[in-house]
């Protein structure tokens, strides 16, 4: 980070923002797969940048989100649930979810505290013991858990001596969210902004766009087929009537699993495309004219070719 230097304030050029005293970092969300670290990433930015199923292993790559205050910005940066993996997809998830916890200035590491600290949790914990981040814990869905069982979780996080502080909040309803905001804007060091003060996230479109059908996807089918399903943006074209047409693939490995997509009669493919058109007008602010084919492709998981297509930065 730039040291700030005494004399006249400095102004980045590319934002005009004074920097002097200002603060900027970047905190990477970690933990395991489904603690709802896409869903804290939205609150605290106010967008919904990350997509968001309660199917595990949702988020596949990092996704920076970008929280501007008053003399300060911060980048959170959702990262892939750390589990053990079975597939190349897989590896690479992890690995770039470990780089990431090495690069930042904060860790907020998320439990699902509804559901107590777990192997998986305590899994997450010897990597960023090994990654030698500065940490802290955020004790997630409060809402939905007895509040007295909270002290043994936090008194059994305090003995790992990995955190500086300790944050019970609800990402989905927004609870003691603005108490970890404080916690995590304390720790932030003094620096000029990375992004200007109207951008949310670096996101590439077609990226943003693969995401919000894949949400779709998800959601649609609920456990069938999401681990095994990914989606590939072919065209994103505007008309002369701001129309926006866009042409998509979802892939999958198996012929079963391509039935399931397209449904009887086509009716979940069309189901699917429905909910994620509306996604898309949405964030494109146009309308959307969508098209989706289904491909299969065995052993898409371990292919790194189609990796880099749907954005992971194979090794």
């Amino acid at each position: 980070m730039s040291e700030i230097k005494e004399g006249p304030a400095p102004v980045l050029p590319e934002t005009g923002v004074v920097t002097e005293g200002f603060r900027c970092g970047f905190v990477a969300l970690a933990g395991r797969a489904n603690v709802g670290k896409s869903t804290l990433m939205n609150r605290l930015v106010g967008a919904k940048l990350s997509i968001v199923s309660e199917v595990p292993q949702t988020t596949r790559f990092p996704v920076r989100g970008i929280l501007h205050r008053p003399g300060l910005q911060i980048v959170f940066i959702d990262t892939p649930g750390i589990h053990k993996p079975r597939y190349r997809m897989n590896e690479e998830m992890v690995r770039l979810a470990m780089r990431v916890l090495r690069e930042v200035d904060l860790v907020a590491v998320m439990v699902d505290a509804s559901e107590g600290l777990g192997p998986g949790d305590r899994f997450a914990f010897d990597l960023l013991r090994q990654a030698r981040s500065r940490c802290v814990l955020v004790l997630n869905k409060i809402d939905v858990m007895p509040k007295e069982t909270l002290l043994p979780q936090i008194e059994e996080a305090s003995r790992t001596s990995l955190f500086e502080e300790i944050v019970p909040v609800s990402a989905l309803s927004g609870e003691n969210c603005d108490r970890l905001e404080t916690v995590i804007a304390a720790r932030m060091p003094p620096g000029p902004p990375h992004f200007p003060e109207d951008m949310l996230t670096d996101l590439p479109q077609r990226q943003a766009i693969a995401e919000l059908i894949r949400e779709q996807v998800f959601i649609q089918t609920r456990q069938e087929v999401p681990h095994a399903s990914a989606v590939m943006v072919d065209l994103v074209e505007k008309d002369d009537k701001g129309l926006v047409k866009i042409h998509a693939t979802v892939v999958t490995d198996r012929d079963s699993q391509k039935g399931i997509l397209i449904g009887e009669g086509g009716r979940m493919m069309k189901a699917i495309g429905t909910a994620a058109r509306r996604g898309l007008e949405e964030y494109l602010a146009a309308r959307v004219h969508l098209s989706l084919w289904v491909k299969v492709k065995r052993n898409w998981r371990d292919d790194t070719s189609l990796l880099r297509l749907i954005g992971l930065p194979v090794a």
